[in-house]
């Protein structure tokens, strides 16, 4: 689990194809602290540690992460966005943010306002109808409010702290960024769906619950 607040900003190394799979290699600051096998949000995508090597952290992605995520489209020099998974007790400043993206969009707006800069990202409807005005949503692993919801895009007012200490300020035009909806949001769609659809009662009753 994580919380959508970026930790630090890593540096591709490399990216290896390795059949419909790849691996992942990362200059990551905080790469002393973790062990094979610990969970990392790269992008905004769960990322389990393979490999500790001077220099290097790696990553293996399956075929589903490259067809999912934008992960694949990274070249070495990219900035990439870090957050390792919380621990019990910590402060919860962002939204619950599972490291599983749904899908990607790709940015169409990026302007400055004063101090602060506005971003706009396309969003495939499955992802559109998930979202609310001044609701959550992960974008690139990063926790943002929506300030404003068009027919097809999402826009984002960024403060400076956060475009300084992620990879936004990096960002271009048309540049793909993974979208991770809101969990609760994905959950009562499901439900009220299924309800719509007749099934919820017969959903309940095999999980020995009533039905809504």
């Amino acid at each position: 689990m994580f919380t959508g607040l970026v930790e630090a900003v890593g540096i591709v190394v490399s990216l290896e194809s390795r059949g419909e799979q790849a691996r992942l290699s990362l200059d990551i600051p905080f790469a002393s602290e973790l062990h094979p096998g610990d969970s990392v949000a790269i992008n905004g995508c769960c990322l389990t540690v393979a490999d500790l090597s001077p220099g290097t952290t790696s990553f293996d992605l399956l075929a589903q992460t490259l067809r999912v995520t934008s992960l694949g489209g990274l070249t070495t020099g990219s900035s990439v966005n870090l957050e390792r998974a919380m621990m019990a007790g910590d402060r919860f400043g962002g939204h619950f943010v599972q490291g599983h993206v749904d899908a990607t969009g790709n940015i169409t707006r990026l302007e400055t306002s004063g101090q602060d800069h506005i971003v706009a990202v396309s969003l495939p409807p499955e992802i559109h109808r998930l979202c609310v005005d001044k609701g959550s949503l992960s974008l690139d692993g990063i926790s943002l409010t929506i300030a404003e919801l068009t027919e097809n895009e999402a826009v984002f007012w960024i403060t400076p702290h956060t475009w300084e200490h992620t990879h936004l300020h990096t960002a271009s035009i048309g540049q793909a960024m993974n979208l991770e909806a809101d969990m609760l949001a994905k959950h009562v769609e499901k439900l009220i769906s299924a309800r719509l659809q007749g099934t919820c009662g017969q959903v309940g009753a095999d999980a020995g619950l009533l039905p809504i």
